[in-house]
């Protein structure tokens, strides 16, 4: 695909990004108010205007420092939605919290094969661009936040999933590193586990927009 790097270029860039970020924390926050907890709605959080999500590092630092240094994909985050646990507990148990640490991840699945399917359907080189990039973002959000490295969502759905089976095993375990989880993740991104990581990530890019 024969696009310069241009204006158009970076704009369907940061489009996908925002689509793929914002949407993740949105869909936690609708989740949580379907098992009943207002807050996120209350607080103006299920929005769709970005400006409401906007994390001045997660949204706006970190993906400018990786675009400039010619990073091969974006990174970010947006500002987590609030959460009631106690309000989806009494509603939906703990299936319900578990859903709703996953709800980001099952939202950024689905986003990405439904941007993979739409791939080539559309005229023109900036929708598709973005929506080559929508699959990557989301691949990358998706896989990344399925770590089970607090805080990230992985942590949150094995501590719910071992409550459900009977254990609280791994809350606990979490619970006691979760003051290091920053930490943990830096050690993750520079140590070689990294490359296997992102290796399985650049095959399942791969395989949604080639299959």
């Amino acid at each position: 695909m024969s696009f310069d790097l241009d204006l158009g270029r970076i704009s369907a860039m940061i489009v996908a990004l925002m689509i793929a970020i914002i949407g993740h924390e949105i869909m936690h926050g609708f989740a949580a108010y379907r098992y009943g907890d207002t807050t996120a709605k209350d607080e103006g959080r299920l929005s769709i205007n970005p400006v409401v999500h906007v994390d001045p590092i997660g949204t706006i630092l970190l993906p400018a420092i990786l675009f400039l240094t010619s990073a091969p994909f974006l990174f970010g985050w947006a500002k987590p939605v609030p959460i009631n646990s106690y309000r989806v507990l009494q509603k939906g148990g703990l299936f319900g919290m578990f859903n709703v640490s996953m709800a980001g991840i099952y939202y950024n699945i689905a986003a990405a094969f439904i941007a993979s399917m739409l791939l080539g359907v559309f005229p023109g080189e900036w929708i598709n661009f973005m929506l080559l990039y929508l699959v990557v973002y989301n691949v990358v959000l998706a896989m990344f936040n399925l770590l089970p490295i607090p805080p990230l969502d992985g942590s949150k759905a094995i501590s719910y999933l071992g409550m459900i089976f009977g254990s609280d095993a791994p809350a606990r375990f979490f619970f006691k590193i979760e003051r290091f989880g920053m930490v943990i993740l830096v050690i993750f991104l520079i140590s070689p586990l990294n490359g296997f990581f992102f290796q399985y990530v650049d095959y399942v890019i791969r395989w949604m927009i080639y299959a």
